[in-house]
């Protein structure tokens, strides 16, 4: 099974300065500075201040954590020799994305152009999963079902309750920004690769979108790789945190592989149902009162989640994962990268002190 569901990682970091603790424009200077080492796994972003960091092909969770590992302490390593600092959390606390320059791209530039300050104001940081797929048909039924538990995965990620120098009350601030673009969330359900493909090419023949990499959803068949990409998740501050939820979504998607072998399947549910999951998620973190909709009431986040490794514990040994999805407990016990990031403003309400948090965790284990 672990050779059919491959794992692809995408972080997108932080480029800061360790005086000030603002965000830096200044991603050409470290790709330059670390092409020799990562080559193509290092890449730029739409704002100079973000970085992006991409793992190769792994068989396993436990790979991917290597890799990962290896590139978050090469980037630090080349940011230092800039006399700069990394830091991973899905937004600045409280850098103005204004301030921020815009990197010089034929496809940025369109994007800009098209949704100006919507796409301006999107300086936010994430973690892309990749799930190795057999064929788009069997992914596009994956994607129908993994659909719900998204929200689960996504509140173990939640790493930006602060925007522009606010505390917003959320503990993903990150998905209410970037909800302002088109194509975002939640999926829609397609009934078959057949209608699927017939809604992208009306959006293209529209000219809504001129190709299906502007489909933002938080999972959706990637339109160049035979894989399914999570998409919704925060970048997690610790790479321990990365790796869990890597795993569980390789493990998900395994788990309901193996459903559909057995001619079984998880009951599916509206979109907008999924979608009110997404938004306690959003809003309270592992905190959340979660909808259990087979049962039809509110249970704890805590509840859920150990639901969730007991209906994945069947694969993931298969996976060899057990490890990486067991750190869900740590997760637990410790709080996500928003609680500590809100513990730490609360000791001398300085954000000052939560951008240190960032940049420490970030190096964390490396």
């Amino acid at each position: 099974m672990k050779h059919i569901f491959t794992l692809g990682i995408e972080e997108e970091y932080q480029i800061i300065d360790p005086e000030t603790r603002e965000l830096r424009s200044h991603v050409s200077k470290i790709i330059e500075g670390g092409q020799a080492i990562l080559k193509e796994r290092i890449k730029s972003e739409m704002h100079q201040a973000v970085i992006e960091m991409e793992t190769g092909i792994c068989m396993t969770a436990r790979e991917a954590g290597e890799e990962i590992k290896f590139l978050r302490k090469n980037l630090l390593q080349i940011a230092a020799a800039q006399g700069l600092a990394i830091g991973a959390a899905g937004t600045h606390p409280f850098s103005h994305w204004y301030d921020q320059d815009i990197t010089e791209n034929p496809r940025y530039a369109e994007i800009v152009n098209e949704m100006r300050d919507v796409a301006r104001s999107n300086l936010i940081f994430g973690l892309h999963v990749h799930v190795g797929i057999p064929d788009r048909t069997e992914g596009l039924r994956l994607m129908n079902v993994v659909r719900y538990f998204l929200p689960h995965i996504y509140a173990l990620s939640t790493n930006s309750p602060f925007w522009v120098g606010r505390n917003t009350g959320f503990k993903s601030y990150r998905s209410k920004v970037f909800d302002k673009f088109p194509r975002t969330g939640i999926p829609p359900y397609f009934g078959s690769v057949g209608e699927y493909d017939n809604f992208i090419d009306l959006l293209i023949k529209t000219n809504s979108i001129d190709n299906a990499k502007k489909i933002w959803w938080d999972v959706r068949l990637h339109p160049v790789y035979p894989t399914l990409e999570f998409r919704m998740c925060d970048i997690p501050m610790r790479l321990e945190e990365t790796i869990c939820i890597a795993a569980l979504c390789q493990a998900v998607t395994a788990k309901v592989r193996k459903l559909h072998l057995n001619n079984l399947d998880f009951r599916g549910y509206r979109r907008a149902l999924i979608a009110e999951n997404k938004w306690r998620a959003a809003r309270y973190g592992t905190e959340a009162m979660m909808i259990d909709f087979g049962q039809e009431k509110e249970r704890p986040f805590n509840e859920l989640i150990i639901e969730l490794l007991e209906f994945i514990d069947d694969v993931v040994d298969e996976l060899d994962c057990r490890k990486e999805v067991n750190y869900v407990h740590q997760i637990l016990t410790d709080g996500t990268g928003a609680d500590r990031q809100l513990s730490a403003f609360d000791k001398r309400n300085d954000l000052k002190d939560v951008v240190d948090l960032i940049i420490s965790e970030t190096a964390k284990g490396l």
